[in-house]
């Protein structure tokens, strides 16, 4: 499975290019399936889960080409040759479930295995079931599959309200009604920069969108789309993570492709604590020295902060001076990295939905794993400040959303190395 050797306690200096999202890319990977044309997506990241997307949607029928030398995926799906997704490959990504609004708009049917990904809470997929009834799809749940039809062989606009505004679900229903009859509404939809991402390539392709962004995302149906050529916005919990990063070794480094907007909330965090952050139009330099302060964070959608940064920051504030606490609100079992901070020294108590962390001057190195991807990257945070060897096991969750991290890491000036 291979690990990561940190040697702790060298501040991070330097520049770097922030990667693709990996939040985008896969529903619009997804997508793609919408349409006969050929689909051109640049600056893709080099993730195992891009790579389990592109083979879930070729067993499909698509045909993809990937050039990663000039970082490119040509995706052309001419027909639909199955519309069946099996436990193999949808028990590794929790974005396969996507594929269900594609192949229900383009095909009228499709059956799909109850997904999988990281293991930080049931993540239930009723949202995405009940849009689709309202739009017209019969549901089948049974013996770990889900199999829905269009009884009339096509979606039908609806209104949907959706009970969270959950981006998965946004995402699932957005693609599905771009080739459904009439109008479709969702209602408290999800408004993550990954939702605009994904309705900018929609349009490009043909579709009728507006509102993504906000609350209500109107689809007014088409009959067919095109194929269309997009740029992946930048990851911005990458962004996060390299920020936090910098700032638990009291370093100073700029990165470049970024939104700083997107970056508000964890750099109020950052900034909250003491760390100073300089934004331009698309890059944020933050620099730190000394111990950080205590500050308290509470999971929400977006513009909340994001909960795919609550295990990094978490990280973060183990060396802070005073008490942090921290509240998830969006997935049950997010603080699966506590007991793995708690093996390198962290003072962390954990009552239900939140944890207390009691600030130390500093955390030893120990043997941790990575429990799933942010996880991971919480930990590997834990190392670069800690003092002596950390090593992260299990680090093919890391790889599922971090580019080759441990090479940015070393150019920044980090004692990290990849071992088998």
């Amino acid at each position: 499975m291979g690990a990561f050797v940190i040697e702790g306690g060298n501040p991070l200096f330097g520049n770097a290019v922030i990667s693709s999202s990996k939040n985008a890319i896969l529903p619009i990977i997804s997508a793609c399936l919408l349409s006969d044309e050929e689909s051109l997506i640049k600056q893709i990241p080099g993730l195992d889960d891009v790579t389990v997307m592109c083979e879930l949607v070729s067993n499909l029928g698509a045909n993809v080409e990937v050039d990663g030398r000039n970082r490119k995926i040509y995706i052309k799906t001419p027909t639909l040759t199955g519309y069946f997704a099996d436990y193999e490959l949808v028990s590794k990504l929790r974005a396969s479930f996507l594929i269900m609004g594609a192949l229900l708009a383009r095909a009228g049917k499709a059956k799909v295995a109850l997904p999988g990904g990281c293991p930080i809470g049931s993540r239930p997929v009723d949202l995405h079931l009940k849009g689709f009834e309202a739009m017209g799809a019969v549901i089948e749940n049974g013996h770990g599959f889900i199999e829905a039809t269009c009884p009339s062989g096509r979606l039908k606009g609806a209104n949907i309200y959706l009970d969270f505004p959950s981006v998965g679900a946004t995402e699932n229903l957005l693609i599905a009604a771009v080739l459904a009859d009439g109008e479709t509404v969702i209602e408290n939809a999800a408004s993550e920069p990954e939702i605009v991402d994904l309705a900018t390539f929609l349009t490009k392709m043909g579709a009728k969108i507006t509102g993504a962004g906000t609350d209500t995302i109107i689809v007014k149906g088409v009959d067919k789309v095109r194929g269309a050529e997009h740029t992946i916005m930048p990851d911005r919990i990458e962004a996060g993570t390299l920020m936090t990063a910098a700032a638990v070794t009291g370093g100073d480094i700029t990165l470049s492709n970024v939104v700083p907007e997107h970056l508000k909330p964890v750099t109020a965090k950052l900034r909250e604590s003491g760390a100073e952050i300089i934004e331009g139009d698309t890059e944020v330099r933050i620099k730190s020295n000394g111990r950080p302060s205590a500050v308290d964070i509470k999971t929400h959608p977006f513009p909340g902060f994001p909960t795919d940064m609550q295990a990094p920051l978490s990280a973060y504030l183990c060396t802070a001076e005073g008490t942090s606490v921290i509240v998830e609100t969006i997935f049950e079992n997010r603080f699966m990295h506590v007991n793995e901070l708690r093996r390198m020294g962290a003072q962390i108590r954990v009552d239900g939905r939140t944890a207390i962390i009691e600030g130390l001057d500093h955390m030893q190195g120990a043997q941790v794993r990575a429990t799933d991807l942010r996880a991971g990257a919480a930990l590997i945070i834990a190392g670069l400040a800690a003092v002596g060897t950390t090593e992260v096991l299990d680090i093919h969750h890391i790889d599922r959303g971090y580019e080759f991290i441990e090479n940015k890491l070393q150019r920044l000036g980090a004692n990290i190395k990849r071992v088998c």
